[in-house]
């Protein structure tokens, strides 16, 4: 029995009914050797989302699996895992029975004294994903509801209508049920109303506090919510950016949303966004803004029980290869967090004033970014302008029309 990739026979069907008949399949396989005295094997592919060597020519973040770990009942930890996987399956395969969701934290209290851990649940959901070929939100198993959206957009989640416009500047709970978001004018055929946002872009920010300090106008803020953010981008074509935390904990929130988290590297493809840019804070923020010292806090360097904190999760996040091969400037700025050895929160830069963050920091950083992704585009030697007499095709002559109407070209002395 294999977890990998491959279609089903029946993909037209409902993705409900064709992951019932996956379950089925699966048990009565399992349940046919057993009763002709055979150890099952399962097999279950292993993705990853990104290696230890940061010049590998390697296929992280693809849909190419990494290795695959086979599961045999003549090993005690497996048979406990397939037991535990096969307690999940039970509740997944009602949830979808019944149309109904339950989170990973539900799950688990349907039988604390088997799963012992919440990690334990979450390895088994994402093996009966593997093995199921299909994304978590397909087994009707959502994550907790703890992302906030406030700005300029206005949707619907099943009956729910998010009209965000009317109250830009209050939070909001993001949807659940992303499958379920659609626009309004779906929901309510009478109105002919998109998924209408009139926000100029998208900030992701790491902490609920930064939304209400932030105040902006023409922005989105969402917190901790990946298929969601996925949604919004592929619908608004936004910029997006992310603002966290200058510490190893916001890295890793930062890299988690740009290319996906090794836990459930599986289903990358479907989660990350590839086009996110990290606005800030950098190490380097903290003398560019002048942070005072006393807002400036140490790596910590021990071991607190089984967590690696500060510096050496810094030095293990240096050698995600991704870093190197994508974004290298990402690289030199957490390189420089560990050589300054101090850490600072998204806060710290309204020591000033409260509205520094709002009022000039974000402005400042975006159209810095902006200017940075545009410059490639616009960097060309002026010719002479009875060139233009060579342009003989009626659209190039239109633009010479239109841009010499511009006030630069009318009169080139003039101050602005």
């Amino acid at each position: 029995m294999e977890g990998k990739r491959t279609r089903f026979p029946s993909e037209s069907q409902p993705q409900s009914v064709i992951l019932l008949a996956k379950i089925k399949e699966f048990t009565r396989a399992l349940l046919a050797d057993l009763t002709n005295g055979r150890s099952p094997l399962i097999l279950i592919y292993r993705f990853r989302s990104y290696c230890a060597v940061p010049n590998a020519n390697c296929f992280c973040a693809s849909d190419l699996p990494s290795g695959k770990e086979v599961l045999t009942l003549r090993r005690k930890s497996h048979a406990h895992r397939l037991v535990v996987m096969l307690r999940v399956m039970l509740v997944v395969q009602k949830l979808l029975q019944e149309n109904k969701h339950s989170s990973k934290r539900d799950i688990y209290y349907t039988y604390p004294s088997l799963f012992l851990d919440q990690s334990v649940v979450d390895q088994a959901i994402n093996d009966i994903c593997i093995l199921m070929q299909c994304s978590r939100h397909n087994l009707n198993v959502v994550s907790a509801g703890k992302g906030l959206i406030m700005g300029w957009i206005r949707f619907s989640e099943g009956e729910r209508i998010f009209d965000c416009i009317s109250s830009p500047n209050t939070a909001h709970l993001v949807p659940v049920h992303v499958e379920e978001v659609q626009d309004w004018g779906e929901t309510l055929p009478n109105l002919c109303i998109d998924i209408i946002s009139v926000a100029r872009y998208i900030l992701v920010v790491e902490k609920e506090s930064e939304t209400y300090l932030l105040g902006l106008s023409l922005i989105l803020c969402i917190l901790y919510t990946k298929r969601f953010l996925r949604l919004l981008v592929e619908n608004l074509r936004l910029p997006v950016y992310c603002l966290v935390d200058c510490d190893p904990h916001g890295f890793d929130i930062l890299t988690t949303y740009r290319f996906g988290s090794m836990q459930m590297a599986y289903d990358t493809k479907h989660l990350r966004v590839p086009d996110i840019h990290w606005l800030g804070a950098f190490p380097s923020d903290s003398e560019r803004y002048f942070v005072p010292n006393q807002c400036l806090l140490p790596l910590t360097a021990e071991v607190l029980l089984i967590f690696l904190l500060d510096k050496r999760k810094v030095e293990a996040m240096l050698l995600r290869c991704y870093l190197q091969r994508e974004v290298p400037q990402w690289r030199l700025e957490l390189k420089l967090m560990l050589q300054k050895g101090v850490k600072f929160e998204i806060e710290a830069l309204s020591v000033h004033a409260l509205s520094f963050l709002s009022e000039s920091y974000i402005p400042s950083k975006i159209e810095s970014e902006v200017s940075r992704r545009l410059r490639p585009y616009f960097t060309w030697s002026s010719a002479p302008r009875t060139d233009i007499k060579r342009m003989n095709n009626r659209e190039s002559r239109l633009v010479v029309t239109w841009l010499n109407e511009f006030d630069f070209v009318k009169d080139p002395e003039r101050s602005y």
